[in-house]
């Protein structure tokens, strides 16, 4: 196996306080909750970790705390990823030398480039590092989608180059990837609510927002499937959909942050450019919680 990260790993949230800085504390509290929630894996400043408006140096001290904390219960991931090559490079070395056990590296957004352009991108990231990288996948926000080919080509070339974050609802995308690319080369969901079609056409298991609140169900769901038991794994799917799909009801991760506040683990504060719900988003993302309680009681 390329990477060994296990099957259910959390693009955990960033923690601000009300002056906007990174709550270090509350970094530790939601790394011990979700490695005792059914996390394999936690992925560092991804884009639920509100990425974009994180700056380099405190990526790699949540990343430090993080491992800190609980580095030796669950693998870590960090998201190194950039639309400058050079980047890209240098903040993926940077990751493998404070310790983390695997790259997250995004598919070059805003410029757009050439499936050519794409090869030479991971190919330089590849070649930077000993971690294994798994690349991101995620066109609604990149402006591109990568191809199949791209992917078997470089995971082919590169023995780092070990799983994808595919997301995308193009299911014959995923099945494409699954013929095309080596069997080691693993297969995760990007969107909680397309895990389970994407492990019935080889997918292995998913980067998830929702596993903060339900990662013992998430786990469970992945287990009930790759034991045999679909109508179980189906009736979990069936459960957690409207939970998996309120936590994007507004940018993600602000849905989360609140429905966190709410089950009092933090405060839902975002940093600009994103916003606090709305007071009808709250009441319908608590509607969401309650009825999902009262569903698995």
């Amino acid at each position: 196996m390329r990477i060994n990260i296990g099957e259910v790993v959390t693009a955990m949230l960033t923690p601000f306080n009300q002056n906007l800085e990174v709550d270090y504390h509350s970094v530790e509290k939601i790394a011990n909750h979700l490695a005792d929630n059914g996390s394999d894996a936690i992925l560092v400043a991804g884009t639920t970790g509100e990425s974009p408006t994180l700056t380099h140096e405190e990526e790699l001290e949540i990343l430090k705390t993080v491992k800190n904390t609980v580095g030796s219960r669950v693998k870590i991931m960090m998201g190194a990823g950039s639309n400058c090559t050079k980047t890209a490079v240098e903040m993926s070395k940077k990751v493998e030398n404070a310790g983390a056990d695997a790259i997250l590296s995004v598919v070059p957004y805003y410029n757009k480039p050439s499936q050519r352009g794409l090869i030479e991108h991971f190919s330089q990231v590849a070649e930077a590092v000993d971690l294994p990288v798994m690349l991101y996948n995620i066109p609604g926000r990149t402006g591109i989608n990568m191809t199949a080919d791209t992917m078997a080509e470089l995971a082919e070339k590169y023995s780092n180059i070990a799983a994808v974050k595919q997301s995308n609802a193009d299911l014959d995308l995923v099945t494409e990837i699954a013929i095309k690319t080596p069997e080691d080369f693993l297969i995760y969901s990007g969107d909680d609510s397309l895990t389970l079609p994407m492990l019935s056409l080889g997918g292995y298991g998913v980067i998830s927002v929702a596993s903060h609140l339900v990662g013992k169900k998430i786990k469970e769901m992945i287990t009930s499937f790759k034991n045999g038991d679909i109508e179980r794994a189906a009736g979990i799917q069936h459960k957690t959909y409207p939970l998996f799909k309120v936590m994007f009801i507004a940018p993600n991760p602000t849905p989360l942050k609140a429905a966190m506040q709410e089950e009092g683990i933090i405060e839902d504060t975002v940093r600009p450019p994103l916003v606090k719900l709305s007071d009808e988003e709250k009441k319908k993302l608590k509607e969401v919680l309650d009825s999902y309680k009262a569903v698995v009681k």
